[in-house]
């Protein structure tokens, strides 16, 4: 929806959704892709499933490849992660990875509703693997400290956004 889209990914409690709506607060077009674009589904085939896993987690790719082709806002952000982020992260920009200490995201999952995902003590330990692990990570993201207040995080990627827009 952009004439630059850039994507905001990590684990489950890293600060995407924090960030979506502070983007947004600030008059950013972004977008919450775990709530606008996601859905259960075979991350190869895009089918839907039924059951709610971590390893079905998906997005929609036709809804993405739209929306970054809609070039009606200068920039756009999409929040969110997805296990089939492979068959559209060449559509964006930029990709920013959001990271914390183990510490800090074991706190920030101890406070969320049992209900949302990360809530349950297996999903935590599931999350926890991933962050240590990598393996959902996105490969050459840039690095954004999420620790730090949320102001921060996002004036850090507005800025970094705007350098990578000059650069290209």
């Amino acid at each position: 929806m952009g004439f630059r889209n850039y994507l905001i990914e990590d684990v489950s409690g890293i600060g995407k959704t924090s960030v979506c709506n502070e983007l947004q607060r600030r008059g950013y077009h972004a977008i919450h892709g775990d709530r606008e674009l996601a859905y259960q589904g075979d991350p190869e085939t895009g089918t839907r499933t039924d059951g709610v896993t971590h390893e079905q987690h998906i997005w929609h790719v036709d809804k993405v490849r739209a929306l970054v082709a809609n070039q009606d806002e200068a920039v756009t952000f999409f929040c969110g992660g997805s296990r089939n982020s492979s068959k559209f992260i060449d559509l964006f920009d930029c990709v920013f990875v959001l990271k914390v200490d183990h510490d800090t995201l074991n706190r920030r999952l101890e406070e969320r509703p049992k209900n949302e995902w990360g809530g349950k003590k297996t999903e935590r330990e599931l999350i926890a693997r991933l962050h240590q692990t990598k393996e959902d990570t996105p490969k050459n993201g840039i690095i954004i400290d999420a620790t730090v207040p949320i102001e921060h995080v996002v004036d850090e990627i507005v800025r970094q956004s705007e350098e990578n827009s000059q650069r290209q």
